[in-house]
C-alpha cells in the first residue's frame, strides 16, 4: 500500500514538472527528450542571409521557435514583401530592421539586441511610406518593446548599408598631407574616405546624403565650403557627378582623390585650392550608381566591359530615366514669348518606372541653387554638352543647340584644352574621332538620345552641365589609376573655376527685402535663371556686350547693359532693385512670371508606392473599399493575416 502511495505520488509530481524545451527541429522530429540549452546556429531565412552577422537564435523575440515558424509567419511574409508594397522606398533598411527581431544577432550563445535609436530614426523617415498606402507600423518593430539603449550593448542592424563594416586599414601617421592612396574603391571604403577627409578638414567640409539607391546604399556627398551645410549668399553652388553607370568607374575614383586633394592642399596653403574653397560651395557625389559598381567590381579591374554594371539594380539606365524636356523645348522654340527654361515635369513621367537614384538627384536639385556641373562617364575620351536629344527625333546624329550654344562650348573647351590627352592632336587614341573639334562635341550630333540628366539640369533648373567621357577604359587596371588622376586634375579644377564666369548679383525690392525667383533675361537668349530663396543669382555668359533684365510678379522690369570683357576671370556684380507694377501688362507675361513649381508640382505630390497607369484623384482611397490592395499579399495565411496592419484595426 505504502508502495503504491509513493508510486502515485512521484506521478503526480512528474505531471507538474514544465514541458522540456525543443531545440530547432527536435519538435517536429519527436525526438526531444530532455531540456537543452539554447544556442547560435546560423541564418537560415533566404530573406535575411545578407544581414551583418551570421548566426541567430531561437526562440527569437517574437517567441517563434524553428525556422519553419518564422517563414510561414505574418511579419517574414511582410519584411519579404516590402521593397514590393512600398516601391523600393526604404529598402532594404526595414527588411534589415525586421531581421534583427525574427532573426536575432546571436553570439557566444547570447543573444544582441538591435539599437533603439536605429529603429526610431528609420520609424521618422519611413512612416511616411506607410501612411501613403494605408498600413500601420509593423507592431514588431516597435522601437521601445524590441529594441535597445546603446548603453545596454546594442548592434546597428543598418551599419552594413552605411559602409561601416568594411573599414580601411589605418595609414602610417607619417605619410605627407597629400598622401592619396590610388586604388579602386568599395562602396564601404569609398565612405570611410570621404568621412575621414571631412573631418580630417571639418572647419571646410562635411558629408550628407542626397538619399539611397535601390539596394539601400546612401548616395554620399562631400562637400567644401568655408560654410559647411548652408548656402551662402552670392557664393555659386558647383557638382560633380560619378558612376551614373556603374561599370564607368573612373569618374568615382577621380572624385574620391579630388575630394582628399581639396582638403590637403587647402591645409597646405595652397592658393589656387583656398581661392576656390573660399569662393565656392563645391559638391562631390563620387558614386551615384553604387548598386551597379558593385556588379561591375565582380568582373574586376581590367575588364572593359560595356553591359554588365551599367544598369541599377531596377535595371535602369540613369542617363535614360530622367524627365524628356527636350521634346517640349523643341516645341515651345517657335512660340513668341514662350521661355525654354524652368519647364515642368509631366504628369505623364510618374506613370512610368521612376529609379529612387533618379528621384534624389531632382530632389538635390531643388534644394540647392546649382550653377555648374559634369557628369564624369567612361569610355571614351570627349566632353559633350546639350542638347542630348536630337532636334529631329529619327536624327541620330544631329546637331541640336541649345540657346547658350556659345556658353556651352566654353564650358566643354575649359575641361578638355586642360586636359592633356582630350586636347592631344593625335589621332593614335579612343577619341580620335573628336581630334578635329577639340575634343568636345554636341550631345546630340555625336549620337541621340532621351533621358539624359545634362539635358534636365538645363530646361527644368538653373544649371548648366557636360557630360565628361574621362578615359578609354571603363574599368581600368589599378595600376593605371595614377597617371589617369594627373591627366584629369587641372582640367577638374579648371572646370570649376567656370562657375565663376558672366554675371551674378542681387535682386530686391526699394526696402532691400530680396525677391525670390526673379527672372533674370539675356536678350538674344531664349533661357532665364532664377533668383535663389535669398534674392540672389548667377548667369553663365561669355564674353560680350548684352542687355540684362529683371522682372518678378507684381513688379516692374528692370533692364541694364552689361559688358564682359574677354579676359574677365571672375563674375560681374549687376543688381536689381525692382519697384511695384501698377498692373500686368498682359496675360503671357504674367504666366511666364508664375512661380517656378506650381503648388501641386508633380515631383512634390509624387506617390513613389503607388502602382503604375493614370494616378487616383486626390483625396484618397474610393469609397466602400474594406481591405487595401496590398492586402492580397496575405490571402495564403487564412487565420493568420496580420489585422494589426490595419489602420482601423
Amino acid at each position: 500500500m505504502v508502495l503504491r502511495l509513493l508510486l502515485l505520488l512521484g506521478g503526480l509530481l512528474k505531471a507538474t514538472e514544465p514541458a522540456p524545451r525543443c531545440e530547432t527541429g527536435q519538435e517536429t522530429l519527436g525526438q526531444c527528450q530532455t531540456v537543452q540549452k539554447a544556442k547560435c546556429v546560423d541564418i537560415a531565412l533566404s530573406s535575411c542571409t545578407d544581414v551583418a552577422y551570421t548566426q541567430m537564435m531561437y526562440p527569437n523575440f517574437l517567441d517563434q521557435k524553428s525556422r519553419e515558424v518564422i517563414e510561414y509567419s505574418s511579419e517574414y511574409i511582410l519584411i519579404s514583401v516590402l521593397h514590393n508594397l512600398l516601391q523600393g522606398e526604404c529598402n532594404p533598411d526595414l527588411r534589415l530592421l525586421g531581421c534583427s527581431v525574427l532573426a536575432p544577432q546571436c553570439e557566444k550563445d547570447k543573444v544582441i539586441k538591435p539599437c533603439r535609436h536605429v529603429c526610431e530614426n528609420l520609424k521618422k523617415n519611413c512612416l511616411p511610406a506607410f501612411d501613403a498606402i494605408d498600413m500601420a507600423w509593423p507592431y514588431f518593430l516597435d522601437c521601445d518593446r524590441f529594441f535597445a539603449g546603446e548603453e545596454e550593448g546594442c548592434f546597428d542592424p543598418l551599419a552594413k548599408l552605411r559602409g561601416e563594416v568594411d573599414v580601411e586599414e589605418d595609414l602610417p601617421s607619417d605619410l605627407p598631407g597629400t598622401f592619396i592612396q590610388f586604388k579602386h574603391h568599395s562602396y564601404s571604403q569609398m565612405v570611410s574616405t570621404l568621412k575621414k577627409t571631412a573631418s580630417k578638414c571639418s572647419h571646410i567640409a562635411t558629408t550628407y546624403s542626397i538619399g539611397r539607391s535601390f539596394e539601400g546604399k546612401d548616395l554620399l556627398v562631400i562637400e567644401f565650403s568655408t560654410k559647411p551645410g548652408h548656402h551662402e549668399l552670392l557664393k555659386p553652388e558647383f557638382k560633380y557627378i560619378g558612376n551614373m553607370h556603374g561599370n564607368e568607374v573612373v569618374g568615382k575614383e577621380l572624385l574620391i582623390y579630388l575630394a582628399q586633394y581639396l582638403c590637403s592642399e587647402y591645409l597646405l596653403g595652397n592658393p589656387r585650392i583656398q581661392t576656390l574653397i573660399n569662393n565656392t560651395r563645391i559638391h562631390l557625389l563620387p558614386s551615384l550608381n553604387p548598386d551597379g559598381y558593385e556588379l561591375a567590381a565582380e568582373e574586376g579591374a581590367g575588364y572593359n566591359g560595356w553591359v554588365i554594371g551599367r544598369q541599377t539594380a531596377q535595371n535602369l539606365d540613369l542617363n535614360r530615366n530622367f524627365p524628356d524636356l527636350t521634346s517640349e523645348a523643341y516645341s515651345r522654340a517657335g512660340i513668341r514669348g514662350a521661355r525654354l527654361d524652368h519647364i515642368p515635369i509631366p504628369q505623364s513621367y510618374w506613370w512610368g518606372k521612376v529609379a529612387p537614384e533618379t528621384k534624389a538627384v531632382m530632389k538635390w536639385l531643388r534644394s540647392i541653387p546649382f550653377v555648374l556641373s559634369a557628369s564624369l562617364h567612361g569610355g571614351e575620351l570627349v566632353v559633350t554638352y546639350p542638347y542630348d536629344y536630337s532636334r529631329h527625333p529619327m536624327e541620330e546624329k544631329m546637331f541640336s543647340p541649345t540657346p547658350d550654344e556659345k556658353m556651352f562650348k566654353m564650358l566643354a573647351k575649359a575641361y578638355a584644352d586642360a586636359h592633356p590627352v582630350i586636347s592631344d592632336r593625335s589621332e593614335l587614341r579612343c577619341g580620335g574621332n573628336f581630334v578635329k573639334r577639340g575634343g568636345i562635341i554636341n550631345g546630340a550630333e555625336w549620337y541621340s538620345f532621351t533621358g539624359g540628366m545634362a539635358d534636365f539640369n538645363y530646361l527644368h533648373t538653373n544649371c548648366f552641365e557636360v557630360t565628361v567621357e574621362v578615359g578609354c577604359e571603363k574599368f581600368p587596371l589599378e595600376e593605371e589609376l595614377f597617371t589617369i588622376w594627373h591627366e584629369n586634375r587641372d582640367a577638374l579644377l579648371n572646370y570649376m573655376e567656370m562657375v565663376h564666369r558672366g554675371i551674378k548679383g542681387i535682386v530686391s525690392d526699394k526696402f532691400g527685402n530680396p525677391i525670390k525667383n526673379a527672372r533674370i533675361s539675356v536678350r538674344g537668349i531664349q533661357h532665364d535663371v532664377t533668383t535663389a530663396a535669398d534674392g540672389d543669382y548667377w548667369r553663365l555668359l561669355p564674353p560680350g556686350t548684352y542687355i540684362i533684365s529683371a522682372q518678378a510678379a507684381g513688379y516692374s522690369r528692370v533692364m541694364k547693359r552689361v559688358t564682359l570683357p574677354a579676359k574677365m576671370k571672375r563674375a560681374g556684380r549687376v543688381d536689381f532693385v525692382l519697384r511695384p507694377a501698377e498692373a500686368w501688362p498682359n496675360k503671357l507675361l504674367r504666366r511666364s512670371m508664375e512661380d517656378t513649381y506650381d503648388p501641386y508640382d508633380p515631383l512634390e505630390l509624387f506617390d513613389p508606392h503607388a502602382q503604375h497607369g493614370q494616378p487616383e484623384a486626390r483625396g484618397g482611397s474610393p469609397p466602400g473599399r474594406e481591405k487595401p490592395w496590398w492586402w492580397s499579399y496575405f490571402s495564403s495565411l487564412d487565420l493568420h493575416k496580420p489585422l494589426w496592419l490595419l489602420k482601423q484595426h
